[in-house]
C-alpha cells in the first residue's frame, strides 16, 4: 500500500460524495455491475448523497447488490445492514428488486452463509466469485466487513462466506471470507474519523501489530483504494 492508494478529502461528507461520484462513473462502463455494500456511519452519508442526486439515473438497472457483511438479525431489525440501505437507498431510487441480494439475517446462520454464498456463486460463477467493487469499512479494532481480529482464519476460509462473531456481543453475523474479496476487481475503504487513525497509521507503516488487522490482510488481485477524510490520515502519509 502506497500513498497513490488514497483519496484524501475534507470531511466525512466529501469523502462520501466523491466515492458516490466514482461508484456511478465506475458502473457506467458495465451492462451489469456487482458491487458488495458496507454498513456503517459513512454508507449512511454516500447513499442520502445517491438517492438525492442519482434519483432517476439509468444505471440503477444495471447495478446488483450485495453486502459484504450482514448481522444475523430480521430485515426490519434496526441493526440490519439491509434496512440501513433499503431506507436510504432502494426506496428512493428505481433499482429493480431481482438487483438486490440481501442475505437474510433472520435465518439459521450457518445455513444462510452456505445459502448467500450459492447466490453469490450463481450470479458470479468461477472457483472464486469475483465481484467489480465490494465497499469495505474498517473498525478501530482493525476488523473489515465481520472478520475481527480473533476470527483471522476467515481471512483463508474457503467458503464465499462464513459465520462471524462479534467478539464483545456473541452476535452471529454472514461475511464473505478474505478470499472472495480480495478477487474483486477493485475493493474500496470508505474510512472517515480521527478514530481510525491509529490503525491506518499502523498499517500503513507496517508497525506494530499491524499483522493481526484483518484489514491488513487485504490485498486485492485487482485495485485496491482508499477514500478517507482527512482525520483518518492524519500525520500517516
Amino acid at each position: 500500500m502506497t500513498k497513490d492508494n488514497f483519496k484524501i478529502f475534507d470531511t466525512p461528507q466529501q469523502t462520501a460524495e466523491a466515492f458516490g461520484d466514482y461508484l456511478m462513473k465506475q458502473s457506467e462502463a458495465k451492462t451489469s455491475f456487482h458491487v458488495a455494500l458496507s454498513g456503517g456511519s459513512t454508507p449512511k452519508i454516500l447513499f442520502d448523497y445517491l438517492s438525492e442526486n442519482y434519483t432517476e439515473s439509468e444505471l440503477w438497472k444495471t447495478i446488483h447488490f450485495y453486502w459484504g457483511d450482514e448481522r444475523c438479525v430480521a430485515p426490519t431489525d434496526d441493526q440490519s445492514n439491509y434496512k440501513m440501505t433499503k431506507e436510504r437507498l432502494f426506496d428512493k431510487v428505481p433499482v429493480p428488486a431481482d438487483n438486490v441480494h440481501r442475505v437474510l439475517g433472520e435465518n439459521d446462520p450457518e445455513g444462510e452463509a452456505v445459502r448467500y454464498g450459492q447466490e453469490v456463486q450463481s450470479n458470479l460463477p468461477g472457483n472464486v466469485p469475483v465481484f467489480d467493487m465490494i465497499i469495505l469499512g474498517m473498525g478501530e479494532d482493525g476488523h473489515t466487513a465481520s472478520i475481527f481480529p480473533h476470527q483471522m482464519e476467515l481471512l483463508k476460509n474457503p467458503g464465499v462466506c462464513a459465520v462471524a462473531e462479534h467478539p464483545e456481543s456473541g452476535q452471529k453475523r454472514v461475511t464473505l471470507t478474505g478470499p472472495v474479496i480480495n478477487a474483486a476487481k477493485e475493493v474500496v475503504f470508505l474510512v472517515t474519523g480521527e478514530g481510525k487513525q491509529p490503525k491506518i497509521n499502523e498499517i500503513y507503516h507496517q508497525q506494530r501489530d499491524w499483522k493481526s488487522y484483518p484489514a491488513a490482510h487485504i490485498n486485492p488481485v485487482g485495485r485496491l483504494v482508499w477514500y478517507v477524510d482527512a482525520k483518518a490520515v492524519e500525520g500517516v502519509l
